[in-house]
């Protein structure tokens, strides 16, 4: 695992990434910090909600249904989605919320309903890391 960010902890990553394999039934080098769970390791809607089980389990938290989508949705006030599209300041946020993807593909105009698309495994680390820590738990305790 010498390829993940230097923030990321190796063992939260590895829950994760076993949560991925068990799912999917693939080998841990299928399940790369940026392979995109849609496209690369090829996820279906109802696979997501297995891996949100398993995470869930493994990590006694609660994962948000469209969590990413609606943190995208009111930005400061402002609209971060319009009819089902982001807006500039939507597509700001969700670049903030899921730096593990390039920020090329995360646009203005870019349709919500796509959001998933661009889920990496790393965006499944961070909704994990954020919920711990939200929970007061140190993060790999």
């Amino acid at each position: 695992m010498s390829d993940l960010p230097d923030h990321v902890n190796a063992q939260v990553f590895s829950t994760v990434q076993r949560c991925f394999c068990e799912t999917l039934e693939l080998d841990p080098d299928e399940v790369s910090w940026d392979a995109k769970v849609l496209e690369d390791l090829g996820a279906e809607s109802i696979d997501l909600l297995d891996v949100v089980f398993r995470l869930e389990s493994a990590f006694d938290i609660q994962i948000p249904r469209g969590g990413l989508e609606a943190r995208a949705r009111d930005v400061d006030g402002d609209p971060g989605e319009i009819d089902g599209r982001l807006t500039a300041a939507g597509a700001q946020r969700l670049r903030e919320v899921m730096p593990e993807v390039p920020a090329g593909e995360i646009t203005e105009g870019m349709k919500t309903s796509e959001i998933p698309m661009i889920f990496r495994v790393g965006t499944f680390y961070h909704i994990v890391a954020a919920l711990v820590e939200a929970k007061g738990r140190p993060l790999g305790a």
